[in-house]
Formats: structure tokens, C-alpha cells, sequence
């Protein structure tokens, strides 16, 4: 759920992933030697860099575009030997990148204000998703049509501080008292929980979350923030650090050129985005990652550019946070992210 620093990744595909990690991060250290190459034309760096990207979660249709960037070959024209982590918890990736031991991560739009906030070094250097994925997720056989609705039931959380700030806000956009749901923490477990009808709805994403739903043969009603009260804010973001982006923008630049073209390929053949997923990851289930990679397309459009932070949506997010307690100060849209990488401007 949107703001899970501590989403577990309990999958032996983890556990080979965290083995993998001790080596594959000593080895890169970030970028090595190579990481004060300058660019060449093209966005290209002029020498080969070794350069470490980890992930937000399992990967998952969400991620087609590097994967198909990854396969047509995108980064190593741009000089980048790729390597991709999966991490164990979505926390790794916050630490590793603070730590300076991985040079990009994809992390939630709320972690990376949370970071800022706590006084770290975080700084986004583009959105893979302009809008987030999380709201409130409930079977369609229930007839629950409207948040109101979840009045008198039980609703399913996760326990992370954003998912009650969720629940309280799309409740309370459709006319309804957040006081009078019964409010239980059940971990991530939702799927299993909302199929079994122990809870009537859950926080989740609905991308991901409401389609292994509908995947299991239970079509859903959602009721994503966005629509209901919250802001529009990047639901992922790749960031790195101030640090590292004043240090090698060449290198910024060069994920960033390659990861766009990837996913602007994936908007136009998402099929073959798929394909390429799942051929990197072969335990992936290609049915669910095509019906995920669907659900997520909306969620990727935004006003200006693909990969843009929209001023707007970032000054939303500082303010949602600090209103839902989940953060002690704002933040500003400079400080949150730069477009320089994605339009060639700041902010």
C-alpha cells in the first residue's frame, strides 16, 4: 500500500534475489569508475558504466518498460550495464540508495517525500507512475457501489500509517464517518482476506491487488484515492540522491532517456513488453502480468511529458502528508524531484 516502506517480499525468488544482492552490490558500488563519464551525444554515455537499479517489489507488469528497454538493448546504447535487484522489503531500496550502494530505486511517491522529510538524501530524477495506485478495494457481489457504503463493515489494512490516511479520505469524500467502519490490520493479506469475506473492502493497489482479484474469478468495485478525495501524486518514483545527481548527470541522463523509450514502446506494443518480462523473469505469470501491465496504463498518463513531476501534484502530496500525520514538515517541488533529465528543466 502506497507509503509500505516494509512490504515483505517472502519469496524464494527473494531470498535468491538478497544473495544475489551481497554480491551484485559490492560489485557495482553504485557505478564504479566509470561514473564520471561524460555524456556523448544522444544522451549516451561516452564509456560503458556499470550501473545498479532496484526495485520496488517483485517484478510485475508495472516494470514492462525496463524490462523492454532492457531487452531492445536501451541502456547499453546509452553505455549502461544494467543491473536489476529485487529486493527482500521495499525498505531495502530506500536504505540502499541512501547508503550510496545502488545508483537507482523505484520506491512509492509517499516514501520518497518521507525520506526528504526525515532529512536524507533522496531526490527523484523521474515518475513512473503520474498517478498512485492505491484505494480501497471490495468484491462485486457485495453492492457496495459507494465508500459510504463501508459504513457498520469491516475493512482490511495493512498497518502502514498511509493506509488509515487512504481509508479516512475516500470514506470521508463520499459523505461517510471513517469512525463508524470497523477497522482491522490484516497485514498483506488482502486478497486472501477479501476473497474468504472476512473483510468487506481493503487498502491496496487496485492495479495489482484488485487484479489478482478479478484474476481468481471475482470481479471488484474499486474506489481509487485519486477519484475520491486524494491528490494525484507519482504512485512510483525513480530517485537517487542529491549526492549522486550532482556527482554524474551524465549517468541521470542516460537511465533516464533509455527507461522512457522503454516504456514509451510498452504504450504502444505492451504484448512484447510482456514478452520480454517475462522471458527476465520466467516464474512471472504472463496472463496476470498482461491484465496488470493493462490495469497500470492509465495510471502512467499525465498533463505533460512522460516521466514529468507535475508542480501541482507534488505540492498535493506535501500537503496530504502533512494533513494525515504522515509527515512533520512539507516539502518542495524542487526539492522532491528534477525534470532536468526527463524536459532538460528543473522542478
Amino acid at each position: 500500500m502506497n507509503g509500505s516502506t516494509k512490504r515483505p517480499l517472502a519469496t524464494a525468488a527473494a531470498l535468491l534475489a538478497a544473495a544475489a544482492l551481497s554480491i551484485g552490490v559490492a560489485a557495482c558500488g553504485g557505478s564504479g569508475e566509470s561514473t564520471t563519464a561524460e555524456s556523448s551525444s544522444g544522451g549516451a554515455l561516452s564509456s560503458m558504466t556499470d550501473a545498479t537499479l532496484v526495485l520496488d517489489f517483485i517484478p510485475n507488469g508495472v516494470h514492462a518498460g525496463i524490462y523492454r528497454a532492457l531487452e531492445e538493448g536501451y541502456y547499453s546504447e546509452n553505455n549502461i550495464n544494467l543491473k536489476i535487484i529485487q529486493p527482500t522489503s521495499t525498505a531495502d531500496t530506500l536504505k540502499l540508495i541512501d547508503a550510496g550502494k545502488a545508483d537507482f530505486g523505484i520506491a512509492d511517491g509517499i516514501d520518497v517525500g518521507n525520506q526528504i522529510v526525515e532529512g536524507r538524501d533522496a531526490k527523484g530524477v523521474m515518475a513512473l507512475l503520474e498517478h498512485p495506485p492505491g484505494g480501497l478495494i471490495t468484491l462485486k457481489k457485495s453492492g457496495i457501489t459507494d465508500p459510504k457504503e463501508l459504513e457498520g463493515e469491516t475493512v482490511g489494512i495493512t498497518g502502514v500509517p498511509s493506509d488509515t490516511a487512504i481509508l479516512n479520505t475516500v470514506v470521508s469524500d463520499a459523505g461517510g464517518n471513517p469512525e463508524n467502519i470497523n477497522v482491522v490490520t490484516i497485514g498483506f493479506n488482502g486478497v486472501q482476506n477479501l476473497e474468504n469475506e472476512k473483510v468487506a473492502a481493503f487498502t491496496g493497489f487496485v492495479p495489482a491487488d484488485g487484479v489478482q482479484v478479478e484474476q481468481n474469478g471475482n470481479p471488484i468495485e474499486s474506489f481509487p484515492l485519486d477519484e475520491w478525495g486524494g491528490p494525484s501524486y507519482p504512485g512510483l518514483v525513480v530517485f537517487s540522491t542529491q549526492e549522486k545527481i550532482m556527482q554524474d548527470p551524465a549517468l541521470m541522463q542516460a537511465f533516464v532517456s533509455a527507461t522512457i523509450k522503454g516504456y514509451e514502446e510498452t504504450f504502444k506494443t505492451p504484448d512484447k513488453s510482456i514478452e520480454d518480462l517475462v522471458d527476465a523473469n520466467p516464474g512471472i505469470n504472463e496472463e496476470l502480468a498482461k491484465a496488470t501491465l493493462s490495469a497500470y496504463m492509465p495510471l502512467f498518463e499525465g498533463e505533460g511529458e512522460y516521466g514529468e513531476f507535475e508542480t501541482k501534484n507534488i505540492e498535493a502530496l506535501s500537503k496530504f502528508m502533512v494533513e494525515n500525520e504522515l509527515a512533520k514538515s512539507g516539502f518542495t517541488p524542487e526539492r522532491y524531484g528534477t525534470n532536468e533529465f526527463v524536459t532538460g528543466e528543473e522542478g
